[in-house]
Protein backbone atom coordinates (compact mmCIF):
# COMPACT_ATOMS: atom_id res chain seq x y z
CA UNK A 1 0.00 0.00 0.00
CA UNK A 2 3.15 2.35 0.51
CA UNK A 3 4.86 1.39 -2.26
CA UNK A 4 4.65 5.24 -3.63
CA UNK A 5 6.40 6.25 -0.73
CA UNK A 6 10.37 5.87 -1.89
CA UNK A 7 12.29 7.50 0.59
CA UNK A 8 15.42 6.67 -1.11
CA UNK A 9 17.45 9.88 -2.88
CA UNK A 10 17.17 10.97 -5.10
CA UNK A 11 13.68 9.74 -5.35
CA UNK A 12 12.02 8.90 -8.53
CA UNK A 13 8.61 11.10 -7.65
CA UNK A 14 11.23 14.51 -7.40
CA UNK A 15 10.83 15.18 -11.25
CA UNK A 16 6.81 15.54 -10.58
CA UNK A 17 7.00 17.01 -7.35
CA UNK A 18 9.74 19.95 -9.18
CA UNK A 19 6.72 19.85 -11.84
CA UNK A 20 4.05 20.40 -9.68
CA UNK A 21 5.57 23.40 -7.60
CA UNK A 22 7.14 25.13 -10.73
CA UNK A 23 3.68 25.14 -11.81
CA UNK A 24 1.72 26.50 -8.84
CA UNK A 25 4.18 28.73 -9.03
CA UNK A 26 3.88 29.80 -12.62
CA UNK A 27 0.09 30.50 -11.68
CA UNK A 28 0.69 32.77 -8.55
CA UNK A 29 3.23 34.71 -10.18
CA UNK A 30 0.83 35.06 -12.90
CA UNK A 31 -2.21 36.42 -10.50
CA UNK A 32 0.45 38.40 -9.14
CA UNK A 33 1.20 40.09 -12.10
CA UNK A 34 -2.06 40.68 -13.44
CA UNK A 35 -3.82 41.96 -10.47
CA UNK A 36 -2.82 45.74 -10.58
CA UNK A 37 -2.22 46.23 -7.15
CA UNK A 38 1.14 48.07 -7.49
CA UNK A 39 4.50 47.39 -7.85
CA UNK A 40 5.73 47.07 -4.30
CA UNK A 41 3.48 44.47 -3.51
CA UNK A 42 3.70 42.67 -6.51
CA UNK A 43 7.61 42.44 -6.07
CA UNK A 44 7.24 41.65 -2.59
CA UNK A 45 5.04 38.52 -3.22
CA UNK A 46 6.78 37.60 -6.27
CA UNK A 47 10.11 37.88 -4.53
CA UNK A 48 8.38 35.22 -1.31
CA UNK A 49 7.00 33.17 -4.26
CA UNK A 50 10.10 32.57 -5.77
CA UNK A 51 12.07 32.44 -2.29
CA UNK A 52 9.99 29.83 -0.56
CA UNK A 53 8.40 27.46 -3.69
CA UNK A 54 5.06 26.35 -3.36
CA UNK A 55 4.68 27.73 -0.02
CA UNK A 56 4.75 31.29 -0.86
CA UNK A 57 2.38 30.46 -4.10
CA UNK A 58 -0.08 28.92 -1.46
CA UNK A 59 -0.15 31.93 0.92
CA UNK A 60 -0.59 34.16 -2.19
CA UNK A 61 -3.30 32.17 -3.10
CA UNK A 62 -4.86 31.82 0.09
CA UNK A 63 -3.83 35.47 1.68
CA UNK A 64 -3.09 38.18 -0.83
CA UNK A 65 -4.77 37.84 -3.71
CA UNK A 66 -7.98 39.78 -4.07
CA UNK A 67 -10.84 37.68 -6.35
CA UNK A 68 -13.94 38.06 -5.31
CA UNK A 69 -17.14 38.57 -7.89
CA UNK A 70 -20.79 39.72 -6.31
CA UNK A 71 -24.20 40.28 -8.20
CA UNK A 72 -24.50 43.62 -8.47
CA UNK A 73 -28.03 44.15 -10.08
CA UNK A 74 -29.72 46.07 -7.47
CA UNK A 75 -26.71 48.39 -7.64
CA UNK A 76 -27.28 48.83 -11.28
CA UNK A 77 -30.93 49.64 -10.81
CA UNK A 78 -30.32 52.12 -7.96
CA UNK A 79 -26.94 53.57 -9.85
CA UNK A 80 -29.55 53.90 -12.99
CA UNK A 81 -31.90 55.62 -10.61
CA UNK A 82 -29.00 57.93 -9.41
CA UNK A 83 -28.10 58.74 -13.02
CA UNK A 84 -31.47 60.06 -13.57
CA UNK A 85 -31.19 62.34 -10.52
CA UNK A 86 -30.92 66.12 -10.86
CA UNK A 87 -28.46 67.89 -7.88
CA UNK A 88 -25.96 66.99 -6.11
CA UNK A 89 -24.18 64.28 -7.93
CA UNK A 90 -23.73 67.10 -10.47
CA UNK A 91 -20.94 69.72 -11.55
CA UNK A 92 -21.85 72.02 -9.01
CA UNK A 93 -20.26 69.02 -6.77
CA UNK A 94 -17.65 68.18 -8.59
CA UNK A 95 -16.48 71.70 -8.08
CA UNK A 96 -17.89 72.39 -4.71
CA UNK A 97 -16.47 69.01 -2.95
CA UNK A 98 -14.44 67.04 -4.88
CA UNK A 99 -14.31 64.71 -1.75
CA UNK A 100 -17.84 64.16 -1.88
CA UNK A 101 -17.06 63.90 -6.06
CA UNK A 102 -14.48 61.53 -5.71
CA UNK A 103 -17.19 59.06 -3.42
CA UNK A 104 -20.03 59.66 -5.98
CA UNK A 105 -18.25 58.70 -9.19
CA UNK A 106 -16.35 55.45 -7.20
CA UNK A 107 -19.43 53.85 -5.77
CA UNK A 108 -22.61 55.00 -8.31
CA UNK A 109 -24.09 56.46 -4.74
CA UNK A 110 -25.55 59.91 -4.70
CA UNK A 111 -24.28 62.24 -2.52
CA UNK A 112 -27.89 62.92 -0.99
CA UNK A 113 -28.89 66.29 1.18
CA UNK A 114 -30.53 66.83 4.64
CA UNK A 115 -29.18 64.08 6.58
CA UNK A 116 -29.14 64.55 10.34
CA UNK A 117 -26.11 63.27 11.46
CA UNK A 118 -24.77 62.97 14.98
CA UNK A 119 -21.08 61.66 15.72
CA UNK A 120 -20.89 59.31 18.76
CA UNK A 121 -16.76 59.46 20.48
CA UNK A 122 -18.44 58.50 23.85
CA UNK A 123 -18.28 55.26 23.88
CA UNK A 124 -21.03 54.47 26.74
CA UNK A 125 -23.09 57.03 25.43
CA UNK A 126 -22.64 55.28 21.95
CA UNK A 127 -24.05 51.78 22.72
CA UNK A 128 -26.55 53.26 24.81
CA UNK A 129 -28.09 54.86 22.05
CA UNK A 130 -27.63 51.95 20.12
CA UNK A 131 -29.07 49.78 22.48
CA UNK A 132 -32.29 52.03 23.11
CA UNK A 133 -32.67 51.97 19.12
CA UNK A 134 -32.53 48.30 19.13
CA UNK A 135 -34.87 48.06 22.08
CA UNK A 136 -37.54 50.57 19.81
CA UNK A 137 -37.26 48.91 16.49
CA UNK A 138 -40.83 48.01 15.44
CA UNK A 139 -40.34 46.41 11.77
CA UNK A 140 -36.60 45.56 11.25
CA UNK A 141 -33.05 45.24 12.50
CA UNK A 142 -30.46 44.72 10.39
CA UNK A 143 -26.76 44.32 11.65
CA UNK A 144 -23.49 43.62 9.68
CA UNK A 145 -20.20 44.13 12.02
CA UNK A 146 -16.64 42.40 11.58
CA UNK A 147 -16.25 42.18 15.37
CA UNK A 148 -19.29 40.74 18.01
CA UNK A 149 -17.10 39.24 20.81
CA UNK A 150 -18.05 36.93 23.23
CA UNK A 151 -18.32 39.38 26.04
CA UNK A 152 -20.86 41.23 28.04
CA UNK A 153 -20.83 43.81 25.60
CA UNK A 154 -21.11 40.80 22.76
CA UNK A 155 -23.94 38.79 24.91
CA UNK A 156 -26.00 41.59 25.85
CA UNK A 157 -26.01 42.96 21.60
CA UNK A 158 -27.34 38.99 20.52
CA UNK A 159 -29.42 38.82 23.48
CA UNK A 160 -31.20 41.84 22.25
CA UNK A 161 -31.44 40.52 18.84
CA UNK A 162 -33.15 37.44 20.12
CA UNK A 163 -35.71 39.83 21.67
CA UNK A 164 -36.58 41.64 19.25
CA UNK A 165 -37.17 38.88 16.93
CA UNK A 166 -39.33 36.99 19.47
CA UNK A 167 -41.34 40.19 19.30
CA UNK A 168 -41.95 39.74 15.41
CA UNK A 169 -39.35 42.28 14.19
CA UNK A 170 -37.20 41.53 10.93
CA UNK A 171 -34.05 40.94 12.34
CA UNK A 172 -30.99 40.08 10.31
CA UNK A 173 -27.13 39.76 11.41
CA UNK A 174 -24.40 39.25 9.22
CA UNK A 175 -21.26 38.87 10.96
CA UNK A 176 -17.25 38.53 9.68
CA UNK A 177 -16.32 34.35 9.71
CA UNK A 178 -12.82 35.21 10.95
CA UNK A 179 -13.38 38.57 12.70
CA UNK A 180 -16.56 37.35 14.72
CA UNK A 181 -14.50 33.58 15.19
CA UNK A 182 -15.46 32.98 19.10
CA UNK A 183 -19.02 33.91 19.05
CA UNK A 184 -21.28 31.52 21.22
CA UNK A 185 -23.07 29.38 19.00
CA UNK A 186 -25.69 29.05 21.72
CA UNK A 187 -26.94 33.21 21.26
CA UNK A 188 -27.02 33.07 17.65
CA UNK A 189 -28.97 29.93 17.44
CA UNK A 190 -31.42 31.36 20.00
CA UNK A 191 -31.57 34.19 17.62
CA UNK A 192 -32.74 31.50 14.47
CA UNK A 193 -35.10 30.15 17.04
CA UNK A 194 -36.67 33.38 17.76
CA UNK A 195 -37.44 34.09 13.88
CA UNK A 196 -34.45 35.85 13.35
CA UNK A 197 -31.74 35.37 10.62
CA UNK A 198 -27.90 34.92 11.35
CA UNK A 199 -25.79 34.56 8.11
CA UNK A 200 -21.44 34.57 8.29
CA UNK A 201 -19.60 36.30 5.87
CA UNK A 202 -17.13 34.17 3.45
CA UNK A 203 -16.63 31.07 6.02
CA UNK A 204 -13.44 29.86 5.97
CA UNK A 205 -14.30 26.37 4.45
CA UNK A 206 -12.85 25.08 1.49
CA UNK A 207 -16.09 23.25 1.02
CA UNK A 208 -18.24 25.95 0.16
CA UNK A 209 -18.24 27.91 -2.99
CA UNK A 210 -17.67 31.15 -1.85
CA UNK A 211 -14.94 31.04 0.45
CA UNK A 212 -11.56 33.18 1.67
CA UNK A 213 -9.11 33.63 4.26
CA UNK A 214 -8.28 37.26 3.61
CA UNK A 215 -11.36 38.65 2.40
CA UNK A 216 -12.97 40.17 5.14
CA UNK A 217 -16.12 42.44 6.10
CA UNK A 218 -14.99 45.06 7.75
CA UNK A 219 -18.00 47.15 7.78
CA UNK A 220 -19.42 48.17 10.74
CA UNK A 221 -24.08 48.79 9.93
CA UNK A 222 -26.69 49.01 12.22
CA UNK A 223 -30.29 49.51 10.87
CA UNK A 224 -33.45 50.18 12.53
CA UNK A 225 -36.72 50.40 11.15
CA UNK A 226 -35.27 51.31 8.17
CA UNK A 227 -35.00 55.14 9.49
CA UNK A 228 -32.08 55.26 11.80
CA UNK A 229 -28.74 53.85 10.93
CA UNK A 230 -25.59 53.98 12.99
CA UNK A 231 -21.81 53.37 11.60
CA UNK A 232 -18.29 53.73 11.73
CA UNK A 233 -15.17 52.31 13.31
CA UNK A 234 -16.74 50.39 16.64
CA UNK A 235 -17.40 46.93 16.80
CA UNK A 236 -19.15 44.98 19.63
CA UNK A 237 -17.48 44.87 22.47
CA UNK A 238 -16.36 45.69 25.84
CA UNK A 239 -12.82 47.99 24.21
CA UNK A 240 -15.87 49.80 22.25
CA UNK A 241 -18.79 50.17 24.66
CA UNK A 242 -17.15 51.72 27.76
CA UNK A 243 -17.11 48.38 30.04
CA UNK A 244 -12.90 47.69 29.69
CA UNK A 245 -12.48 50.73 30.30
CA UNK A 246 -14.58 50.53 33.50
CA UNK A 247 -13.38 48.15 35.16
CA UNK A 248 -9.26 49.89 34.43
CA UNK A 249 -8.57 47.48 31.13
CA UNK A 250 -7.23 48.69 28.22
CA UNK A 251 -9.72 49.81 26.04
CA UNK A 252 -10.46 51.28 22.69
CA UNK A 253 -11.37 55.46 21.95
CA UNK A 254 -13.59 55.37 18.37
CA UNK A 255 -15.40 57.28 16.25
CA UNK A 256 -19.39 56.35 15.43
CA UNK A 257 -21.99 58.33 13.43
CA UNK A 258 -25.88 57.83 13.88
CA UNK A 259 -27.79 59.13 10.60
CA UNK A 260 -31.45 59.99 9.94
CA UNK A 261 -32.91 61.17 6.45
CA UNK A 262 -32.30 59.71 2.71
CA UNK A 263 -28.65 58.46 3.26
CA UNK A 264 -30.20 55.60 5.51
CA UNK A 265 -31.61 53.77 2.46
CA UNK A 266 -27.99 53.72 0.92
CA UNK A 267 -27.19 52.03 3.84
CA UNK A 268 -29.92 49.63 3.24
CA UNK A 269 -28.53 49.10 -0.16
CA UNK A 270 -25.20 48.14 0.98
CA UNK A 271 -26.61 45.98 3.68
CA UNK A 272 -28.66 44.39 1.20
CA UNK A 273 -26.23 43.60 -0.89
CA UNK A 274 -23.83 41.92 1.56
CA UNK A 275 -26.30 40.13 3.03
CA UNK A 276 -27.43 38.91 -0.69
CA UNK A 277 -23.88 37.49 -1.25
CA UNK A 278 -23.53 35.96 1.89
CA UNK A 279 -28.01 34.52 2.23
CA UNK A 280 -28.43 34.03 -1.25
CA UNK A 281 -32.11 36.30 -0.77
CA UNK A 282 -32.75 40.16 -1.45
CA UNK A 283 -34.39 41.64 1.69
CA UNK A 284 -37.01 44.47 0.55
CA UNK A 285 -35.17 48.14 0.76
CA UNK A 286 -37.14 50.56 3.03
CA UNK A 287 -37.98 53.98 1.12
CA UNK A 288 -35.65 56.90 1.09
CA UNK A 289 -36.41 59.31 3.72
CA UNK A 290 -37.46 62.65 2.65
CA UNK A 291 -34.70 65.51 2.34
CA UNK A 292 -34.62 67.78 5.70
CA UNK A 293 -32.14 70.33 7.40
CA UNK A 294 -28.86 68.92 7.72
CA UNK A 295 -26.14 67.52 5.99
CA UNK A 296 -24.55 66.17 2.57
CA UNK A 297 -23.53 62.68 2.62
CA UNK A 298 -22.06 60.18 0.17
CA UNK A 299 -21.36 56.31 0.90
CA UNK A 300 -17.94 55.11 0.43
CA UNK A 301 -18.59 51.22 0.42
CA UNK A 302 -15.30 50.02 -1.07
CA UNK A 303 -13.71 46.22 -0.91
CA UNK A 304 -11.79 43.52 -3.55
CA UNK A 305 -14.87 43.51 -6.26
CA UNK A 306 -14.17 47.10 -6.95
CA UNK A 307 -11.25 47.78 -9.97
CA UNK A 308 -10.10 51.16 -8.16
CA UNK A 309 -10.86 51.06 -4.39
CA UNK A 310 -13.48 53.96 -3.34
CA UNK A 311 -11.85 54.17 0.41
CA UNK A 312 -8.69 54.81 -1.22
CA UNK A 313 -9.15 57.30 -3.68
CA UNK A 314 -11.69 59.35 -0.94
CA UNK A 315 -8.86 59.87 1.09
CA UNK A 316 -6.47 60.64 -1.57
CA UNK A 317 -8.99 63.01 -2.77
CA UNK A 318 -9.81 64.91 0.46
CA UNK A 319 -5.74 64.91 1.39
CA UNK A 320 -4.41 66.41 -1.97
CA UNK A 321 -7.28 68.91 -2.37
CA UNK A 322 -7.24 70.31 1.04
CA UNK A 323 -6.65 73.77 1.13
CA UNK A 324 -5.95 75.10 4.52
CA UNK A 325 -5.80 71.99 7.11
CA UNK A 326 -6.22 68.26 6.37
CA UNK A 327 -6.00 66.30 10.09
CA UNK A 328 -5.68 62.39 9.95
CA UNK A 329 -6.73 60.01 12.63
CA UNK A 330 -6.25 56.06 11.99
CA UNK A 331 -5.07 53.30 14.03
CA UNK A 332 -3.28 51.57 11.49
CA UNK A 333 -0.86 53.67 9.42
CA UNK A 334 0.67 51.63 6.48
CA UNK A 335 -0.33 53.90 3.11
CA UNK A 336 0.37 53.50 -0.39
CA UNK A 337 2.92 55.62 -2.18
CA UNK A 338 -0.17 57.80 -3.45
CA UNK A 339 -1.06 58.29 -0.36
CA UNK A 340 2.51 59.30 1.26
CA UNK A 341 2.81 61.67 -2.07
CA UNK A 342 -0.45 63.28 -1.17
CA UNK A 343 0.51 63.87 2.15
CA UNK A 344 3.68 65.21 1.62
CA UNK A 345 2.87 67.22 -1.53
CA UNK A 346 -0.20 68.82 0.84
CA UNK A 347 2.49 69.96 3.37
CA UNK A 348 4.54 70.93 0.57
CA UNK A 349 2.30 73.61 -0.55
CA UNK A 350 1.30 74.89 3.01
CA UNK A 351 -1.35 72.85 3.76
CA UNK A 352 -1.93 72.24 7.94
CA UNK A 353 -1.26 68.72 7.88
CA UNK A 354 -1.78 66.50 10.89
CA UNK A 355 -2.01 62.65 11.82
CA UNK A 356 -2.97 61.05 14.82
CA UNK A 357 -1.85 57.83 15.28
CA UNK A 358 -1.89 55.32 18.76
CA UNK A 359 1.47 55.47 20.37
CA UNK A 360 0.48 51.68 21.79
CA UNK A 361 -0.74 49.31 18.67
CA UNK A 362 -2.40 46.71 19.25
CA UNK A 363 -1.00 45.41 16.31
CA UNK A 364 2.53 45.44 17.15
CA UNK A 365 3.79 45.09 13.79
CA UNK A 366 1.72 47.32 12.24
CA UNK A 367 2.59 50.07 14.63
CA UNK A 368 6.75 49.01 13.71
CA UNK A 369 5.54 49.65 10.08
CA UNK A 370 3.91 52.81 10.45
CA UNK A 371 7.08 54.43 12.27
CA UNK A 372 9.23 53.93 9.28
CA UNK A 373 7.18 56.61 7.21
CA UNK A 374 7.68 59.22 9.40
CA UNK A 375 10.99 60.18 8.41
CA UNK A 376 9.84 61.58 5.00
CA UNK A 377 6.35 62.71 6.19
CA UNK A 378 8.32 65.13 9.10
CA UNK A 379 10.73 66.31 5.94
CA UNK A 380 8.04 67.45 4.32
CA UNK A 381 6.10 69.34 7.57
CA UNK A 382 3.57 67.31 8.49
CA UNK A 383 2.95 66.98 12.18
CA UNK A 384 2.68 63.19 13.49
CA UNK A 385 1.18 62.82 17.19
CA UNK A 386 1.11 59.55 18.87
CA UNK A 387 -1.94 59.14 21.44
CA UNK A 388 -1.26 56.91 24.85
CA UNK A 389 -4.37 57.05 27.27
CA UNK A 390 -5.78 54.15 25.15
CA UNK A 391 -5.72 52.22 21.92
CA UNK A 392 -6.69 54.79 19.43
CA UNK A 393 -9.35 52.91 16.81
CA UNK A 394 -10.79 56.32 15.49
CA UNK A 395 -10.90 56.64 11.25
CA UNK A 396 -11.48 60.26 10.41
CA UNK A 397 -10.38 62.51 8.25
CA UNK A 398 -11.09 66.13 8.26
CA UNK A 399 -10.56 68.52 5.20
CA UNK A 400 -10.86 72.55 5.58
CA UNK A 401 -13.91 73.36 7.60
CA UNK A 402 -16.29 71.78 5.95
CA UNK A 403 -16.02 68.39 4.88
CA UNK A 404 -14.76 64.74 6.55
CA UNK A 405 -14.60 61.25 6.35
CA UNK A 406 -15.48 58.51 9.42
CA UNK A 407 -16.13 54.96 9.18
CA UNK A 408 -13.79 51.43 8.89
CA UNK A 409 -11.12 52.19 6.83
CA UNK A 410 -7.89 52.26 8.29
CA UNK A 411 -5.05 54.28 6.17
CA UNK A 412 -3.54 50.75 5.06
CA UNK A 413 -3.15 48.80 2.41
CA UNK A 414 -5.57 45.63 3.65
CA UNK A 415 -7.93 48.46 4.09
CA UNK A 416 -7.39 49.78 0.42
CA UNK A 417 -7.20 46.52 -1.43
CA UNK A 418 -8.72 43.22 0.48
CA UNK A 419 -10.97 44.52 3.11
CA UNK A 420 -14.93 45.33 2.57
CA UNK A 421 -15.26 49.02 4.13
CA UNK A 422 -17.53 51.70 4.87
CA UNK A 423 -17.01 55.14 5.19
CA UNK A 424 -19.00 58.13 5.30
CA UNK A 425 -18.30 61.23 3.63
CA UNK A 426 -19.53 64.46 4.59
CA UNK A 427 -20.60 68.29 3.91
CA UNK A 428 -21.34 69.58 7.25
CA UNK A 429 -19.35 72.53 9.02
CA UNK A 430 -21.39 71.90 12.29
CA UNK A 431 -20.00 68.04 12.17
CA UNK A 432 -16.16 68.67 10.73
CA UNK A 433 -16.39 71.51 13.75
CA UNK A 434 -17.10 68.50 16.58
CA UNK A 435 -14.17 65.77 14.56
CA UNK A 436 -11.83 69.17 15.28
CA UNK A 437 -12.59 69.80 18.23
CA UNK A 438 -12.07 65.80 18.95
CA UNK A 439 -9.16 66.16 17.06
CA UNK A 440 -7.43 68.90 18.99
CA UNK A 441 -8.40 67.77 22.12
CA UNK A 442 -6.86 64.44 22.01
CA UNK A 443 -4.02 65.84 20.10
CA UNK A 444 -3.50 67.76 23.73
CA UNK A 445 -3.07 64.22 25.14
CA UNK A 446 -0.52 62.71 22.86
CA UNK A 447 3.07 63.35 22.22
CA UNK A 448 4.30 65.33 19.27
CA UNK A 449 7.11 63.26 17.33
CA UNK A 450 9.85 65.39 16.08
CA UNK A 451 13.11 64.83 13.23
CA UNK A 452 15.44 65.47 16.36
CA UNK A 453 14.15 62.42 18.49
CA UNK A 454 14.10 60.20 15.56
CA UNK A 455 17.63 61.52 14.74
CA UNK A 456 18.85 59.47 18.09
CA UNK A 457 16.93 56.42 17.54
CA UNK A 458 18.95 52.99 17.87
CA UNK A 459 20.19 51.02 15.20
CA UNK A 460 18.64 47.71 16.08
CA UNK A 461 14.84 50.63 16.28
CA UNK A 462 15.89 51.74 12.86
CA UNK A 463 16.27 48.08 11.67
CA UNK A 464 13.28 46.96 13.38
CA UNK A 465 11.13 49.34 11.88
CA UNK A 466 13.02 48.86 8.25
CA UNK A 467 12.10 45.52 8.27
CA UNK A 468 8.57 46.18 9.30
CA UNK A 469 8.22 48.19 6.62
CA UNK A 470 9.00 45.42 3.88
CA UNK A 471 6.17 43.63 5.22
CA UNK A 472 3.84 46.47 4.77
CA UNK A 473 2.78 45.68 1.05
CA UNK A 474 1.57 42.44 2.55
CA UNK A 475 -0.09 43.69 5.91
Amino acid sequence: MLDWLDLSWPSPHLPALTVLLVTLDLVAVARALTRGHGVESTLAWILGIVAFPGVGAVAYLLVANPSIRRTRRRRRVHVERRRGEPGPAGPDLRSESPLLAAAVAATGYGATPGNRVRLLVDDEAAFQQLEAAIQGARRSVWAEYYIVRDDETGRRFLDLLTERARAGVDVRLLYDAVGSIGLDARRLAAIREAGGRVEPFLPVNPLRRRWAVHLRNHRKIVLVDGETAFTGGMNVGDEYSGRARRRGAWHFRDAHLSLAGPAVADLALVFADDWSFAAGDEPALPPAAPPGDGAMVALVPSGPDQLVNASGLVYFTGIATARRRCWLTTPYFVPDGPTVRALVASALRGVDVRVLLPARCDVALAGHAARSFYPELLQAGVRIYEYGAAMLHAKTLVVDERWAVVGSANVDMRSFRLNFELGVALDDPGVVEELALRFEGDQGNAVEISRAALAHLSVATRLGRGLARLASPIL
